[in-house]
């Protein structure tokens, strides 16, 4: 088993899904101006910065936290199977890397009390379902799932007045896989898990 680290009464374990070069760091920081970047470009390269790609170096990852009493999972990550057509890297993700990671900790998904999401973008609520004949079913049979307020029904703080099929598929695991949708088949689903 992975050795944690201790906190008090409570043990932590990382469960990473992967760490690489993935966004641009212009349009990851809408803010941020090419010269701002090029004048601190020598400390961000290469722990932050990949020098060969110009790409944000991320770490997706979830946390195991082991109280005396629960076990919970902070974020679950990108997850398998999901349509994400605006990030190539994770569209219809099929690896193991997350799910190996976890059981290197000595925990598998039915030892998960608690999933904590922090909020629900794509990258941090991934592994709450799991594609299983042909529908969407909680990944953690035990799991109580909880987020921030503000992230929830929408899923939208970062896209405002826009419900995602990722929050959906998050929140209400049994829907069907994701199909090419119509606006009244996206209102429909919207209102069925909203």
């Amino acid at each position: 088993m992975a050795k944690g680290f201790q906190l008090g009464d409570l043990t932590i374990h990382r469960v990473v899904e992967e760490e690489r070069p993935l966004f641009d760091p212009l349009e990851f920081f809408p803010n941020l101006t090419a010269e701002t970047l090029a004048e601190n470009r020598g400390w961000l390269e290469p722990a932050a910065l990949d020098p060969a790609t110009g790409k944000l170096k991320l770490c997706i990852q979830s946390y195991i936290v082991r109280t005396p009493h629960h076990t919970i999972l902070v974020d679950s990550c990108v997850g398998n199977h999901k349509q994400r057509p605006n990030r190539p890297f994770w569209n219809q993700k099929t690896d193991d890397t997350w799910e190996r990671n976890l059981a290197a900790t000595g925990y598998s998904v039915a030892d998960i009390d608690y999933v904590m999401c922090t909020h629900l973008h794509v990258d941090h609520v991934g592994w709450n379902t799991r594609l299983e004949n042909g529908r969407w079913v909680p990944t953690f049979p035990a799991r109580n799932t909880s987020s921030p307020r503000r992230s929830w029904p929408t899923g939208r703080p970062s896209t405002p007045g826009r419900r995602t099929r990722s929050s959906r598929i998050a929140c209400c695991p049994s829907s069907p896989p994701a199909r090419r949708s119509s606006p009244a088949a996206t209102a429909r689903s919207a209102t069925t898990c909203g």
